[in-house]
């Protein structure tokens, strides 16, 4: 998914579970920002003091994503969850080690994630970590049928539109897209047609297999799936009985995932905080933004810098005020996600990644 539905859909979707504007925009940055979480490695201040930070995410043909441990420690616990064939803990699916890695929606594995993000509710990241998980829950409806590791479960030899015929303009772009051994690492055989909420379209996998996708029914029961799960954290209850989207509310963002059908997601965004701004939604109208890096984002107002990519030599001035910053718990909450993951999770279905 792109930063219309991480942010804005994620906004909304908070909002309607019963957040507040402050907590709601503190979840919707966090869900976004785990797709420009680039920088990895160590802070360090003018007073001596330290902070390490890992990275959430790397650009698409960045060198590191043909390494095996960076794509196990970002793509998996991120974006590509493993969905153990959609058996529960201790059961494998039929066939070879890959089958536990391929994404499906809303897995045992990605609901048991959902349920310890709630049990840790009380943590000082609890709201930076619950972003986090929406944005890897709801990426398990748009990635379904790939897999975070370079295989070619992902390959796809046809792109079909919502007719089902060959897609000739995607498989012109892809002639001229340099990709290399990039194509088989989750879906970027398809480029960035599982993001798009609007697009209805198929395509040939690996195995011959002829899949079709509804992009615009998935995002919509992902959104009414992450606002339950943001209602059971709220009562801080993985188990409770709650009703997800309003009806008016559910018609209208099913309207506007399937009507806005601009390519570019941050055109496709502004539009989205646009219907936020002119209260078209049941909560009112509210004026959010999102600044990734930069001035006023979270990182400028941690670290003082407006630099996208950090250098290696840099110290930064120290504020006591650090230790509470957005930015500084969104990446304690990345760490103890990533941990999870890969140590805890993962293993409770036999899937060893790192």
């Amino acid at each position: 998914m792109q930063i219309d539905f991480h942010h804005g859909v994620t906004y909304v979707v908070a909002r309607l579970a019963g957040f507040d504007h402050e907590d709601a925009s503190i979840v919707a940055y966090c869900a976004q920002y785990v797709d420009d979480a680039i920088n990895s490695g160590l802070i360090r201040f003018d007073n001596g003091a330290m902070f390490t930070r890992i990275s959430s995410a790397h650009k698409m043909l960045d060198y590191r994503n043909f390494q095996e441990l960076a794509i196990h420690h970002v793509w998996i616990p991120f974006h590509f969850l493993p969905g153990n064939g959609g058996k529960p803990a201790g059961e494998d699916p039929e066939g070879k080690f890959i089958e536990k890695l391929i994404c499906r929606p809303n897995s045992h594995v990605a609901q048991q994630m959902v349920r310890e993000c709630i049990q840790r509710r009380e943590s000082a990241y609890s709201l930076h970590r619950l972003g986090i998980t929406m944005h890897v829950y709801v990426d398990t409806w748009a990635h379904q049928g790939f897999a975070g590791v370079n295989h070619r479960v992902n390959e796809a030899k046809k792109l079909l539109d919502e007719n089902d015929q060959p897609d000739r303009n995607l498989m012109d772009r892809l002639k001229n897209y340099f990709v290399s051994e990039a194509l088989p690492l989750g879906h970027g055989a398809v480029l960035s047609h599982p993001d798009k909420p609007f697009l209805r379209w198929g395509y040939i996998n690996g195995r011959g297999e002829k899949i079709s996708r509804n992009n615009p029914e998935d995002f919509l029961e992902a959104a009414d799936k992450m606002c339950k799960a943001m209602q059971r954290y709220l009562k801080g209850d993985a188990d409770a009985i709650v009703p997800g989207l309003p009806e008016p509310d559910k018609n209208l963002i099913a309207l506007m995932l399937a009507n806005i059908k601009d390519v570019k997601g941050r055109v496709r965004h502004q539009k989205w905080l646009s219907a936020i701004a002119q209260g078209q939604f049941s909560f009112g109208a509210a004026n959010i933004s999102y600044i990734p890096k930069g001035k006023d984002s979270w990182k400028y107002l941690a670290l003082g810098t407006e630099s996208p990519v950090d250098k290696d030599n840099e110290i930064f001035p120290y504020h006591p005020s650090f230790l509470v910053s957005n930015w500084k718990l969104f990446h304690d909450a990345l760490q103890a996600h990533q941990f999870y993951i890969i140590h805890d999770l993962l293993p409770q279905y036999g899937i060893c990644v790192a």
